[in-house]
């Protein structure tokens, strides 16, 4: 294997991050190092590597979902309608989230393969490029979400008590999509540049934020006792409309920090300024197109099916339809660790492919994806004996409460193929290949998930919907399971 060449700056030197010496440096970085250049790494390395990248990214999934959570338990303390109201326009907020993230992958992809490659200042160049490119993407979207914000409960086919808060809540999210957007982008390329820390920690900071704008923008100035003592705690009493702010207020200060790190303190990506001229590439934003442009249509596909899984729950009452939030929002706490792992993934087989090591990507592609499914099915059974716990943090409404308990004790037994699904997922869009998993998603997604649900839920009602949801989630992983295997996803790696 051929050594790759440290990046050197115009005079001929060697850049900062090369000079410094080996022992200053953290373990995780020196075990990156091995990949980036070419030299062998052992089993146990590469394990422990893939649990260093792996924890920290699972923290920040988990705190991500958390604040999702939150949001939903608190609303859920005001009554069932206003929990309602924010899990009818949920998939559409998904959908949003997708557009993003697609658009920020298209470039951080690129980037762990410059990372891997040693060119420390074309991964900077597209970082420069990626900013202005995905600003201008969010901004559209945030547009876009506001103008339809009023008609969308009515298109969901959400009851007439519940519209105006889905729709306030939904054009708060809107408008602040940049800041989201920037979050998706600037964690995203820390991570595929190897640091994991710094996106964790700031994640569970955004959690700690959004609880406490939550606690004074949602509920009512209240009087409180403690210890006999009598205390008013402030609040603006906003409801629906708090939980979108406080939301948006935590997301806006952690993607300031996230930038500010970002562009002056990340060892690989920090910017100079002799770099704060830089030309717009074509090319750049053609590689970015081709791998984020089919994540993206995956993500409209796919949530379009989970808004039509809304259509269909929709009917069924807002008990249903509070229910199937909650039990969509708790399950997250299950498969969240999985999207860690894929991050991780994506990141291992990224820099891998960019030094040129298919074998090691390969080697990273299974460890990763039989960890993913370990840790998800021992977290599918604890989201099966810990079900009622968990649904009543959420809501005291007892209706809400069985059928959410049933929704997550049916989602159980798919834990381990949908992890399988998820890692392979991180995998193949490390290798750059994302054109056909996503066709794959959508396969299994309208072909088994939606014909089932249509067919059981006029008899079985939510119940119908989630043992649809199950079957599909195994069988999805069973074919992302076979395409891992026969290893094509290594030929779709010249971005």
């Amino acid at each position: 294997m051929k050594r790759n060449l440290p990046e050197t700056d115009t005079n001929g030197a060697l850049p900062e991050q090369s000079k410094e010496h080996p022992a200053a440096k953290k373990k995780t970085d020196v075990l990156l190092d091995l990949i980036r250049d070419g030299r062998p790494m052992t089993l146990r390395q590469q394990l422990r590597l893939t649990v260093e990248l792996s924890v920290p990214a699972i923290i920040a999934q988990l705190s991500s979902i958390i604040m999702q959570y939150i949001d939903a338990a608190m609303v859920g303390r005001i009554g069932a309608e206003a929990s309602a109201s924010i899990g009818l326009v949920s998939t559409t907020t998904w959908l949003f989230w997708g557009l993003c993230t697609a658009a920020a992958t298209g470039f951080s992809v690129q980037v762990a393969h410059k990372v891997g490659a040693g060119d420390l200042k074309g991964a900077r160049m597209i970082l420069l490029q990626s900013l202005a490119g995905t600003l201008v993407f969010s901004l559209l979207l945030a547009i876009l979400g506001a103008s339809i914000s009023s008609s969308l409960p009515a298109w969901l086919g959400g009851d007439v008590s519940i519209r105006r808060d889905a729709s306030i809540y939904f054009f708060i999210f809107s408008i602040f999509l940049p800041v989201l957007q920037m979050i998706f982008l600037a964690g995203g390329m820390l991570r595929c540049s190897g640091n994991m820390r710094i996106p964790s920690l700031l994640g569970v900071i955004m959690c700690v934020l959004d609880v406490v704008f939550n606690f004074f923008l949602i509920f009512p100035t209240r009087g409180c006792s403690i210890a006999g003592m009598q205390f008013t705690i402030p609040g603006a009493g906003l409801g629906v409309s708090g939980a979108a702010l406080g939301t948006a207020a935590a997301e806006t200060v952690v993607a300031s920090v996230l930038l500010w790190y970002l562009l002056t303190r990340s060892e690989k990506l920090s910017c100079h300024i002799r770099e704060s001229h830089f030309r717009l590439k074509a090319d750049t934003f053609r590689k970015a197109l081709r791998i984020g442009f089919p994540m993206g249509i995956e993500h409209v596909v796919i949530c379009g099916a989970q808004i039509l899984t809304t259509v269909i729950v929709a009917p069924l009452g807002v008990f249903a339809i509070a229910a199937n939030s909650f039990a969509i929002t708790a399950e997250s706490l299950c498969y969240m660790p999985g999207y860690g792992i894929a991050d991780a993934a994506t990141t291992l087989v990224g820099q891998s492919i960019g030094a040129g090591r298919k074998k090691l990507a390969r080697s990273f592609a299974h460890i990763t994806v039989l960890m993913g499914m370990a840790i998800m099915g021992v977290m599918g059974i604890l989201m099966y004996l810990f079900a009622p716990q968990i649904i009543g943090m959420m809501t005291p409404v007892e209706e809400i409460r069985q059928l959410g308990v049933m929704a997550l004790r049916i989602e159980a037994f798919a834990e381990p193929m949908f992890a399988a699904s998820i890692v392979a997922y991180g995998v193949f869009v490390g290798a750059a290949d994302t054109l056909v998993p996503c066709l794959m998603n959508l396969f299994s997604i309208w072909a088994v998930r939606l014909t089932l649900a249509a067919w059981l839920a006029p008899t079985l009602g939510l119940q119908g919907v989630w043992i649809a949801m199950c079957v599909e989630l195994c069988f999805r992983g069973f074919i992302f399971l076979v395409r891992l295997k026969r290893g094509r996803w290594l030929k779709c790696d010249k971005t």
